[in-house]
């Protein structure tokens, strides 16, 4: 099996050019196994570039243990890169996720990915919670640096009042420049990441209602910089919500599977 290997701030995904519908996207013990950083490839998860009989793009994503998963931003990011260096688009696209219909733009090195509006976003007294393609808890801390964030992220990601799903866990420091230092811990991969696409969209549009930060709102991660633009309307909604940043590709080769 021929594959590809993208990467978007570190966050990384096997691709798969799928146009001819023969990957057994249903075995899912072949997925965690291609996703394996010891055993496999090595990936954060895995993206099949799909067409529909009408011709439109479809990205199908895989979590890192084998299932199925919800929107991926920094995936969407690298389906478009790749969708592009096949030269299947131009610089703009249209294409299908698992949470709708998504638009994209290739400008050099980075792409804008415009992401499904947010609607409601519910503060607590220690968090946020929001889904921006992924369900996302939003908690800000003053040193994010020295935190151990599969530690104290991972019983978040399970707790109770988020099942039976589950949530991914972000943890967010303001800097004095008006950027966000953000890291992850991401279910499905059950650890951190170096960079998690729906969770940095989160934290800003969090960090907007909270701390009043502007559209675009820069953010460092472990794997690079990112930047989330947005549409703030008076009823708490956000549109026109971009996630840009980098994506590039790896390597490409065979696997015998």
């Amino acid at each position: 099996m021929h594959f590809f290997k993208y990467q978007g701030t570190g966050n990384d995904f096997v691709m798969i050019d799928d146009r001819a519908r023969t990957f057994p996207a249903a075995d899912q013990a072949l997925v965690a196994r291609l996703c394996h950083r010891h055993f496999g490839i090595g990936a954060d998860g895995l993206i099949l570039l799909q067409t529909d009989p009408d011709g439109t793009l479809r990205m199908v994503y895989f979590n890192a243990d084998g299932a199925e998963g919800s929107m991926c931003g920094n995936g969407g990011r690298c389906f478009v890169r790749f969708a592009h260096d096949l030269g299947l688009i131009t610089n703009q696209v249209r294409f299908m996720a698992v949470d709708g219909e998504h638009e994209a733009q290739v400008q050099e090195t980075d792409v804008h990915l415009r992401m499904g509006d947010v609607a409601d976003i519910e503060h607590q007294a220690a968090f946020s919670f929001l889904n921006t393609g992924s369900p996302h808890v939003v908690q800000f801390e003053d040193d994010v640096t020295s935190l151990d964030v599969v530690a104290v992220g991972r019983p978040l990601r399970y707790a109770a009042q988020f099942s039976p799903g589950g949530t991914n866990v972000n943890f967010v420091e303001s800097g004095p420049d008006q950027t966000l230092f953000v890291r992850t811990y991401e279910r499905g991969v059950e650890d951190e990441t170096y960079s998690c696409g729906t969770g940095v969209t989160a934290a800003a549009l969090v960090a907007h209602q909270q701390l009043g930060l502007a559209s675009p709102v820069a953010i460092r991660t472990l794997g690079g910089a990112l930047r989330v633009a947005f549409e703030a309307q008076l009823n708490g909604t956000f549109g026109s919500i971009y996630l840009i940043g980098p994506a590039q590709r790896v390597f490409e080769g065979d696997i015998t599977v």
